[in-house]
C-alpha cells in the first residue's frame, strides 16, 4: 500500500453528517433506538452507501449488516464494526463513527484499486445499546454465538413489544446465517466516551480490554399508606429500601479499587407524593476490569437486599439483564494499532474500555483491539456528545492502515 494512502476527510464528516441527520433531535442528538423507524431509515442509509461502493452487502438473521470487499484470496476477513443505534437521548458519534469510518475505510481502497490479500469487511451490529431490548451488545452476541437468534428474537421492550416481531416489522430480518464470515481479526474504532484522554494529554487510546459488566434489575415491594397518617415505625416502605441499595453501591465504588456502579433506572409505584409507594422498580449498572471485584461488589449488593427483606419485610425481586466478564485484547493487535498510529506521527497510550462494545463480542472469535480517541468533556449519551473532525479522521487513518497490514500480513 502507499504510504501516502488516506481516507478522504471530508466526505467521513460529510457521511457521519448524512446519518446524524437521522433521527436527530432538537438537542443537537440522536434519537435512533434499535429497529425502531428511525434505525430502519439509517439502515437503509447505510446499505445504500455500501452499495454506491459496489461492496457484496448482506444482512444476517438478527439484522446485522456486512459488506465485504473481496480479497485476493478466499478466507476469514479483516473486519471493522460497531453499531448506528443510539439510546434515547444520544449523540451524533457513539458507535456511528465506527460504521462510517469502516464504509470510508473500504471506499478509499477501492478508489485506489487495491485488493487486499484477505477480505475486509464492515460490520453493522444490531441493538449494541441494549436501550430498548436487552441484553445490550446483542448482535454481535448473536453473531458470536453466545445467544440463540430464536432466544434473541423473543426478547421484550418496556412496552411488550418482541424484538423479532420489530425486526420483521422494519423488514432486516436476513437470510443468513449470524457469524457468515470467518474472521481473521476485528477491529473498532469509537470515541472514548469518557474524559480521560481530553484531560491527561490527548492523543489517541488503544485499548487493552473491556471491564466486566453486570446489569441487575430489582423489584421491591412492599405495602402502600397514608404518608401523613402511618408512623414511619409502621411502613413497609421500598423507596427508602431502593435508596440504601443505591448508596451502598455508591460505597462499594470506595471500598473496591476499579469499581463503578449506576442506578439508571428507578420507577415508583404508584408515585403518588402522600403515598408510601406500593413498589420500586430499578436498575444496578456494575462494571470493575477485575471479576473478583465485580462479584464482591454484587455480592454485597445481594447481602444487603436479604438483610432488608428479613429486618424490614420488604420483599425484593432480582432479574439479570446482562452479564459479561472482563474481556482482554489481543496483544498482537493492540501493538498493531499502536504501530500505525506511530507511522502517522500520533500520541497514543494504552487504556482500558469501561464501556462495553461489539469488541468484546467479537473477542470470543478472533484476535480483537480497539482505538479510542478523544470526546470533548468527556460526555457520550448526551445530546452534547461532540468529538473534534481532525480527531476522527486521524483515528480512521489509523485503523486505515492497521487493518491494511492485518488484511495482507
Amino acid at each position: 500500500m502507499s504510504g501516502n494512502l488516506r481516507i478522504d476527510g471530508d466526505r467521513l464528516i460529510a457521511r457521519l453528517a448524512a446519518l446524524a441527520r437521522i433521527g436527530a433531535t432538537p438537542e443537537g442528538g440522536c434519537r435512533r433506538l434499535a429497529l425502531s423507524d428511525e434505525d430502519r431509515e439509517g439502515r437503509d442509509w447505510l446499505v445504500a452507501q455500501l452499495r454506491e461502493i459496489g461492496l457484496a452487502t448482506h444482512v444476517d438473521a438478527i439484522g446485522n449488516i456486512v459488506g465485504v470487499l473481496p480479497g485476493q484470496e478466499q478466507g476469514p476477513a479483516v473486519i471493522i464494526g460497531s453499531h448506528i443505534d443510539t439510546v434515547a437521548t444520544g449523540g451524533r458519534f457513539d458507535g456511528a463513527l465506527g460504521v462510517v469510518a469502516g464504509v470510508e475505510i473500504l471506499a478509499s481502497l477501492r478508489e485506489a484499486g487495491l485488493v487486499p490479500k484477505r477480505p475486509l469487511a464492515v460490520i453493522a451490529f444490531t441493538n449494541e445499546e441494549g436501550a430498548r431490548f436487552h441484553p445490550d451488545m446483542l448482535g454481535s452476541l448473536v453473531w458470536a454465538g453466545g445467544l440463540a437468534v430464536e432466544e434473541a428474537r423473543a426478547g421484550l421492550d418496556a412496552e411488550g413489544s418482541a424484538l423479532g416481531e420489530a425486526l420483521d416489522r422494519i423488514g432486516y430480518a436476513g437470510p443468513e446465517t449470524p457469524g457468515f464470515l470467518e474472521a481473521h481479526a476485528y477491529l473498532e474504532l469509537h470515541i472514548e466516551q469518557g474524559p480521560v484522554l481530553e484531560s491527561e494529554g490527548g492523543g489517541l487510546g488503544a485499548v487493552t480490554g473491556v471491564q466486566g459488566i453486570t446489569w441487575l434489575e430489582l423489584t421491591l415491594s412492599g405495602r402502600p399508606s397514608h404518608a401523613g397518617t402511618t408512623p414511619m415505625a409502621y411502613r413497609l416502605d421500598p423507596g427508602l429500601a431502593a435508596a440504601r441499595i443505591t448508596l451502598r453501591a455508591n460505597e462499594l465504588t470506595r471500598e473496591i479499587p476499579g469499581q463503578l456502579a449506576n442506578v439508571g433506572v428507578l420507577r415508583v409505584e404508584p408515585g403518588n407524593v402522600n403515598v408510601v409507594p406500593e413498589r420500586v422498580v430499578m436498575t444496578l449498572d456494575l462494571r470493575n476490569p477485575d471479576d473478583a471485584g465485580l462479584a464482591r461488589a454484587e455480592a454485597a449488593i445481594r447481602s444487603l437486599c436479604s438483610e432488608i427483606t428479613a429486618q424490614d419485610g420488604i420483599a425484593i425481586a432480582s432479574r439479570d439483564l446482562a452479564r459479561f466478564p472482563a474481556t482482554p485484547f489481543t496483544e498482537s493487535l493492540i501493538a498493531e494499532v499502536e504501530r500505525s498510529a506511530a507511522k502517522h506521527g500520533l500520541p497514543i497510550r494504552r487504556m482500558i474500555s469501561g464501556a462495553g462494545h461489539d469488541a468484546q463480542m467479537m473477542a470470543r472469535l478472533c484476535p480483537t483491539a480497539m482505538l479510542f480517541i478523544q470526546s470533548v468533556g468527556g460526555l457520550s449519551h448526551n445530546p452534547a456528545e461532540l468529538s473534534r473532525d481532525a480527531d476522527m479522521i486521524a483515528g480512521a487513518n489509523v485503523l486505515l492502515g492497521a487493518a491494511w497490514r492485518l488484511a495482507n500480513g
